[in-house]
């Protein structure tokens, strides 16, 4: 992956960063040609804009660069794109952090997924490291965003369980991390009944993916992934126009596996497990069914409300498993329920948790590496709408009221020796295209939650 981030050179064209309030003084200070210009193309610095200043002989002499007065991650996440290739060089003084962000917007500028495309032609302009940046977590943080919108991008024809499997096992062979991956009929004899009974009607043969990696004495915390590799709904199929983007209901499983690959390249002092149940939800004669009751290996017994709420029934026995451990941190992510989706939105994760101190950290770090979420409750009482008449719990609540709540709470389950549970209800995709964020795949709370792990343990 080419960031389109360069070693320092004595002919790199100036970008000049402005805010809108600070423009009238900052164009006072120019030469009076590039003044006259600049006021002549009505150029007012609104963030997110350019333009383009001529020098002498038809060269390029800058780029006047309109800022928010705090610059996020994605204050020239536009630019690598838009911008003459050339070597660019910002014109400007900040922290470490700040220039850490600065490259990494510009890194994640450059992303595209060309993997059904002849070669590109596109052209990227190429910044000069911002002083004092981290480069090391720069290109470990890309590459694991990268990491994400490909296996999310990727059509299920090309990511199926096995697929997803191996991509997996690419990234712990990359960490030196042991993965074991539990292939078909033997879920059964290792005991995960759900992930079974949800793939088996598919050809493609369901899995469980477990990585683990780290020392056994440092704290242990646990990622579990949602790895639907596509939705038909099973039996209780969807519309066609609910099937339309269901090669991305394994967004859950790539987020797990691409913050996995950030931690352990960035080498924190974690003992760390990943589990990642990965299947294809399909129609067929031996297909789960509406009425069936799956004993989960927990041992609680489900009655199917509905088919087309697996996602759960198969984190159920991947958090029973990660649970028996007792992490100190646990964080399950799933494109899990439509209702997160009416209650924030595409681009906020619903965030659930028990614990204030983790929420109160996340949304911390959330709102400082721009990558926001919104806490949702587990609000107790509606637990009864999963309520059964002829097993422990159903999958699908009753009256379709408060959706993403009792998923949430069915989850919860199977979660009772971890110190520390949060689920993430994610989209893991941009329905248009921004600076920086190009419509598909996404790694939502990724940056987040890296930096709380850093932040907790240190980086090694």
């Amino acid at each position: 992956m080419n960031l389109h981030l360069a070693d320092p050179t004595s002919d790199a064209i100036p970008l000049w960063p402005v805010t809108k309030t600070g423009f009238d003084t900052w164009v006072k200070g120019r030469e009076a040609v590039q003044a006259r210009w600049i006021g002549a193309s009505g150029f007012k610095a609104k963030p997110g804009k350019y333009l383009l200043v001529p020098g002498e002989g038809g060269r390029l002499a800058g780029v006047v660069v309109g800022i928010d007065e705090k610059p996020d991650l994605w204050a020239y996440a536009g630019l690598p794109r838009a911008l003459p290739a050339g070597i660019y060089q910002i014109q400007s003084k900040s922290d470490a952090v700040a220039a850490t962000r600065s490259a990494l917007g510009w890194a994640l500028g450059t992303y595209g997924f060309d993997r059904y495309r002849e070669k590109s032609e596109r052209s990227f302009a190429d910044l000069v490291w911002p002083d004092g940046a981290d480069r090391g977590h720069v290109e470990r943080a890309a590459r694991a965003i990268a990491l994400v919108r490909d296996l999310i991008n990727t059509p299920a024809s090309d990511m199926g369980p096995a697929e997803l499997a191996e991509a997996a096992q690419r990234v712990a062979s990359a960490n030196g991390a042991d993965c074991r991956v539990t292939v078909g009929d033997d879920l059964l004899t290792q005991s995960y009944p759900m992930v079974h009974a949800v793939g088996r009607a598919s050809s493609r043969k369901p899995r469980m993916i477990d990585m683990i990696w780290g020392n056994p004495a440092h704290p242990k915390v646990t990622l579990v992934g949602k790895g639907v590799c596509f939705d038909s709904g099973g039996l209780d199929i969807k519309p066609a126009s609910g099937m339309a983007l269901m090669k991305k209901d394994m967004g859950g499983g790539a987020m797990a596996l691409g913050l996995a690959s950030l931690i352990m390249a960035s080498k924190l002092p974690l003992r760390l497990r990943v589990m990642v149940p990965a299947v294809e939800n399909a129609v067929g004669s031996n297909a789960f069914r509406p009425g069936d009751v799956l004993r989960s290996r927990k041992g609680i017994t489900v009655e199917i409300g509905n088919t087309d709420a697996e996602g759960r029934l198969v984190l159920g026995d991947a958090l029973a498993d990660a649970d028996a451990e007792a992490p100190e941190l646990m964080i399950d992510f799933a494109t899990l329920t439509g209702a997160a989706r009416t209650a924030v939105g595409p681009d906020l994760p619903a965030l659930f948790t028990d614990d204030d101190q983790l929420a109160a950290d996340l949304a911390r770090h959330g709102a400082i590496e721009s990558d926001p979420h919104w806490r949702l409750p587990l609000y107790k009482p509606y637990r009864a709408m999963l309520d059964s008449k002829v097993a422990d719990i159903n999958n699908a609540g009753e009256g379709g009221m408060a959706g993403a709540i009792t998923a949430a709470l069915f989850l919860k389950e199977f979660v009772a020796k971890t110190k520390s549970w949060a689920h993430v209800d994610l989209y893991a995709w941009n329905q248009k295209a921004r600076p920086g964020r190009p419509a598909g795949g996404e790694a939502m709370m990724l940056r987040a939650v890296y930096a709380l792990l850093a932040e907790r343990y240190g980086r090694g």
